[in-house]
């Protein structure tokens, strides 16, 4: 099937999917606001085989070191995979499955699937990283610019983490865990009973993250938008938390928008 656009619909609810750029959700309007920032590196991109930064882009598989291109100077960032078409497995009015076969400048082959449902009132996108070859570290997350302001006035959002991961000079986690600081932050969370943060734009809209993951990454340190991004591990995972994909066992993740009119 094509890589063009593909537009989903439930209710007042309508999701734009755009697999020729990235496997992103390009756009979610309910009841004819846009949630999500417009434009080519926005929207909602999925984050595999890793998540946020690594670390001068090295990482240990095995017992060699991986070199990943450096596309955030000194670090690389945000996996590989919104970088390049998807391939749409199947369609239907509310649902879309997406595959991507995982290629150079990644070591390992495998398989990514992302499947994006929409109903009246939530989307969720769910991923799974498979292999039939060799076992290799890897991440999953999503990471949404929602609109700081839907024509009203700006977002609030909500959220109580456990812990905030302590933030170096060098915009990764350092290992500490420090109680929760106010923001604007760029700043990765802990949340041990699963993501769950929400946005409020008063008087038009309330929407909730929630995912079975631990980890969040919150970034509003820009005018535009408010990023909440569940993932499967903290910034540099692969290297200090790394989840092995093995080809008995994928990694999968989740993670559901519910809203609701204010």
């Amino acid at each position: 099937m094509s890589d063009e656009d593909i537009t989903l619909t439930a209710g007042d609810a309508e999701v734009t999917v755009q697999p020729g750029n990235g496997g992103r959700v390009g756009g979610l309007r309910i009841g004819g606001l846009e949630l999500l920032r417009q434009g080519e590196r926005f929207g909602c991109f999925p984050m595999v085989p890793w998540c946020g930064r690594i670390r001068d882009g090295r990482f240990l598989d095995g017992a060699e070191v991986r070199q990943m291109p450096l596309n955030a100077p000194p670090h690389a960032i945000h996996g590989t995979v919104r970088d390049h078409a998807w391939r749409t497995a199947r369609t239907s009015p509310d649902e879309v499955v997406l595959t991507y076969q995982l290629v150079d400048p990644w070591p390992h082959s495998g398989l990514v699937t992302q499947i994006v449902a929409l109903t009246e009132d939530a989307l969720t996108l769910t991923m799974s990283v498979e292999t039939y070859d060799s076992s290799f570290p890897a991440q999953i997350g999503w990471h949404p610019w929602f609109n700081r302001n839907l024509g009203g006035e700006d977002v609030t959002l909500g959220f109580d983490p456990a812990w905030q991961e302590e933030r170096g000079d060098d915009h990764l986690p350092t290992g500490n865990r420090l109680d929760p600081k106010p923001g604007p932050w760029d700043d990765c969370f802990g949340m041990p009973g699963g993501v769950e943060a929400t946005l409020i734009w008063p008087g038009q809209l309330e929407l909730t993250v929630t995912s079975r993951e631990e980890w969040v990454v919150v970034y509003d340190e820009q005018q535009e938008a408010v990023c909440v991004e569940p993932q499967t591990g903290p910034p540099n995972g692969l290297n200090t938390m790394p989840r092995l994909v093995t080809p008995l066992e994928p990694l999968e993740a989740g993670t559901t928008w519910s809203w609701r009119r204010l």
